[in-house]
């Protein structure tokens, strides 16, 4: 029987790194894509595509042509690429669109370069990385919040797109990550009651499971003890 083939991008970032490793432990064969340096060195189960613009369509083509190329298919598409800044809404309009590429644009981009390689397969699923915040935007998260709504409804769209043909795509709305950013900016919270991102990954890994087949245009709060 062959590998589970997962396609994680932002993989070198705080929570990629977590995902990368829990697709391991559970036996998947994984490609690692990010625009940063992917650290952890190739390996018979895994390879990392590091310098890859998840902001051009051509890009984000190319790399999962060659994780398919590499592995023979694509059975999960996570999505942990994407970014933060906190900015008030009378800034500068180049956040807005700093925030629209990196979350947005890329998840769109890496969506639409995987699902014909996803469709190969008649069945599989995309699990994209969405946010609380978006759900009700506090003052500074304007630009942030708007581009992850984004990517709410498009998890909703691309799930009755994709539902007849066995496809799931789902998204996981985390509160805060417990990342060593978010503690330099918020070093007075209680770090505590945060999501550690294994367990993010946790959930991510059950959505991209047999476990969850049911399950399709979900947007699922992660909330932690927030």
């Amino acid at each position: 029987m062959p590998h589970t083939v997962t396609v994680i991008t932002g993989a070198s970032g705080i929570l990629g790194q977590a995902l990368v490793e829990a697709a391991l432990a559970r036996g998947d064969h994984v490609v690692g894509i990010d625009f940063g340096t992917i650290q952890r060195p190739d390996s018979g189960s895994f390879i990392g595509l590091s310098g890859v613009d998840l902001t051009l369509a051509d890009a984000a083509q190319n790399a999962m042509d060659t994780a398919t190329s590499h592995f023979g298919h694509i059975d999960n598409l996570l999505n942990a690429v994407g970014g933060f800044v906190w900015q008030m809404t009378d800034g500068p309009l180049d956040s807005w669109e700093r925030m629209h590429r990196m979350n947005l644009v890329t998840v769109l981009n890496a969506c639409r370069a995987a699902l014909p390689h996803l469709r190969a397969q008649l069945q599989g699923s995309i699990v994209n990385v969405g946010a609380l915040g978006a759900m009700n935007a506090g003052a500074g998260l304007g630009a942030y919040a708007a581009s992850k709504a984004g990517v709410h409804k498009l998890t909703e769209a691309l799930a009755e797109e994709c539902k007849s043909s066995g496809l799931r795509i789902n998204a996981v709305l985390p509160s805060i990550i417990d990342t060593p950013a978010n503690r330099t900016d918020m070093p007075d919270a209680d770090f505590r009651s945060w999501v550690q991102p294994a367990q993010l990954a946790t959930v991510m890994l059950f959505l991209a499971s047999d476990a969850a087949t049911a399950i399709t245009g979900a947007l699922l709060p992660v909330r932690g003890k927030v």
